[in-house]
């Protein structure tokens, strides 16, 4: 997905040549207010051709009209192209992942009863329903989404993700979501389809890519509105000028009029504002980054606090048993048989490693009726019921909480490998039979590589960061300092993850959640920003408004980076445009008076060869400046961790005095060319 490819290729440039002209509909044309102006300017100085060659003589010659004819259409399509380019380079992405979204046969596992057989039927992908179940093995191409509810697998995601190393997806946990159009390279699963037909992850990023479903941010409807004021007050002014000129008795072309209209209104802004947006979304989407809406990349440049969930976000996530402490009064075997017994039901990757640390055949674990007791995020505990024997495995505190109910003592040892293991930065998993406390499991966790010097930039971007965690506090502690966030939230329940984004929130603070699991999709619904990794569950993506393809807890500095992009394009174009309008006042004022108020004469400043030509100049620089600033607007202005009020001066200094010093050179450049022809 992340490719770097030219902005320019023959084949985008040929299809936005063609929609640059499509785009002159004046039904289309409406939406941007701004060019819809210039547009019927444009018909305005068609017409008055039309006029002269009727036999006309009051608007000057007809080649100099339909100059300034020619000039104002090469200005719309100048602009058209430039979202036309953004449109296209986005099609041409959607056409790429139609390839990956081809018809997929689908091996739907058939049902008897309430037992589901292996047997399957071979149907199209495009018949599998919401809850369908099918089954793939090594060289399938997983034909929807869905959640894995049997078996494991090795995953080639690089259609959807661009990166080639495969990845590993397994029934329960956080890491049992598929796409469709990823292979299977080894291995096995069954998989629940968890959307309908035309609802895919790969659908939805279709859409987002072509633009079809493209909303206005807020701020871009604000930015349109003030375009749309600012084009109000001009042609209120350009109509002003009349009565002057009467009383001066300097009469002045209808070619004039719109050529000061036109040169005076944001056109530069107003004809690069779509593109800025489309090009905003198009530069997330190459960061393997999927939002539902411009919004949530807008946002993100604004972003104060993030939360990250810690395990399979700052952590690798598959934490592994490394060793088992039994109480001094418990006999190893024991103690080890109960453990295994506890993890029986467990299908996460930790519960797999508790078995395999134990070491113990599936005849050793055969047991009379048991009842397992699934973990939940309330109980923070699991564990198994048979005969007259109750295990149950989880947080210390939780256990421990448990056993003094029923009022047994927590061991002094266990205490103490607790606190060791924890400081260590490992998870202590306490293990209890009939409420009695029999030992403790250790469970070490791994941070992701280069975490810590992400963590940094994101504080330099003024970010701060916060892990929550349902670890206790000692290893919270020591996985936050060796991870370099700025805080932690330790045993955390779901409501403590959304209650602090709400407090943040009431302190007028934007926060955004990233997590992976079922778990996190309340708080990531509620964040202003919520960030799902595409590992996680089909619950964690469909509450978030950001899908992170590429699984990284850091990722969020490139959508802060992205955000604070397209906030800073369109305000630093902005800026360019409306101080353009300086140098042209000075060109066609002086230009339009100068015959019947010879004192103007100290306006001209350039010195510009004639009235006629000072119009020309104007208008064409009006229209060859946006194609000039359509690489800017796709690519972006540049971004550095610096502070807001040094990125202010440093584009307040390019951009606005800049502004105002290019369109007098260029005008002046553009008039000594035109000047030879007049």
């Amino acid at each position: 997905m992340a490719n770097k490819s030219s902005l320019f290729q023959k084949s985008l440039l040929q299809s936005a040549i063609k929609q640059s002209v499509v785009k002159l509909n004046p039904k289309l044309m409406f939406r941007n207010p701004v060019m819809f102006t210039v547009e019927i300017g444009t018909a305005i100085m068609l017409g008055v051709c039309i006029w002269i060659l009727s036999g006309n003589t009051t608007q000057g010659s007809f080649m100099y009209n339909f100059i300034v004819f020619l000039v104002l259409l090469a200005t719309l399509l100048f602009a058209n192209f430039a979202e036309a380019i953004a449109e296209a380079r986005g099609k041409a992405q959607a056409d790429s992942l139609r390839k990956t979204r081809e018809e997929t046969p689908a091996k739907k596992v058939a049902e008897v009863g309430k037992i589901y057989s292996h047997q399957v039927d071979i149907i199209p992908s495009s018949q599998l329903k919401k809850g369908d179940l099918f089954f793939c093995e090594a060289g399938d191409i997983i034909p929807s989404d869905g959640e894995i509810i049997e078996g494991l697998a090795t995953i080639d995601e690089s259609a959807i993700t661009g990166e080639s190393a495969p990845v590993i997806r397994e029934a329960g946990g956080d890491k049992s979501s598929v796409t469709g159009g990823t292979k299977v390279l080894s291995d096995a699963i069954t998989v629940r389809v968890t959307t309908e037909q035309g609802e895919s992850f790969l659908d939805k990023m279709i859409a987002l890519v072509e633009g079809a479903s493209r909303q206005k941010t807020p701020n871009e409807i604000a930015l349109t509105i003030l375009l749309a004021g600012f084009t109000l007050v001009f042609i209120i002014v350009t109509i002003t000028l009349k009565p002057f000129a009467d009383y001066a008795n300097t009469p002045i072309t209808i070619a004039a009029f719109i050529a000061l209209f036109v040169c005076l209104i944001p056109t530069t802004i107003g004809g690069l504002l779509s593109a800025i947006g489309i090009a905003g979304m198009d530069r997330a989407l190459r960061a393997n980054v999927i939002t539902k809406s411009g919004r949530a990349v807008e946002t993100a440049g604004d972003i104060d606090v993030l939360l990250l969930d810690k395990t399979g976000t700052i952590t690798i996530g598959n934490r592994k048993a490394t060793h088992f402490y039994p109480a001094n009064s418990i006999d190893e075997k024991h103690f080890i048989r109960c453990v295994a017994l506890s993890s029986i039901s467990d299908d996460t990757p930790e519960g797999k490693s508790i078995i395999e640390l134990a070491g113990l055949q599936p005849q050793q674990l055969s047991i009379i009726n048991p009842r397992f007791i699934k973990f939940t995020a309330e109980t923070r505990c699991s564990g198994v019921d048979f005969e007259n024997i109750r295990i149950r495995k989880g947080a210390s505190d939780a256990i421990k909480n448990l056993c003094e109910q029923a009022g047994n003592k927590f061991p002094e040892e266990t205490a103490a490998h607790v606190h060791t293991i924890s400081a260590n930065g490992g998870t202590p998993l306490v293990v209890a039979e009939n409420e009695k406390i029999i030992g403790v499991i250790e469970l070490q966790d791994i941070i992701k590589p280069g975490i810590h010097e992400r963590f940094e930039r994101l504080r330099k971007m003024g970010i701060k960061t916060v892990m929550v965690t349902g670890d206790n506090p000692l290893t919270a502690k020591f996985i936050a300092e060796k991870a370099g966030v700025d805080d932690f939230i330790a045993e955390a329940k779901p409501e403590d993850k959304m209650n602090y984004i709400k407090k943040e929130q009431a302190e007028g603070r934007l926060v955004a959640m990233m997590g992976d699991g079922t778990n996190d999709a309340p708080a990531l619904a509620q964040a202003d920003v919520g960030v799902a990794m595409n590992s996680g569950t089909q619950a964690a993506k469909e509450a978030g408004n950001t899908v992170d393809l590429d699984n990284d807890p850091t990722k969020l500095i490139e959508v802060v980076e992205i955000g604070k992009q397209l906030l800073m394009t369109r305000g630093t174009l902005t800026t360019f445009s409306i101080a353009n309008d300086v140098a042209k006042y000075f060109a066609i004022i002086p230009a339009l008076f100068i015959v019947g108020i010879p004192s103007l004469q100290g306006l001209n400043i350039m010195q510009l060869h004639s009235p006629e030509s000072a119009i020309l100049s104007a208008v064409i620089f009006n229209a060859i400046i946006i194609p000039l600033l359509i690489p800017l607007a796709l690519k972006g202005v540049a971004y550095k961790p610096i502070g807001a009020s040094a990125l202010l001066r440093r584009n307040l200094l390019i951009y606005g005095l800049g502004g105002v010093l290019v369109p007098f050179v260029g005008i002046k450049l553009i008039d000594l060319f035109v000047a030879l022809f007049i």
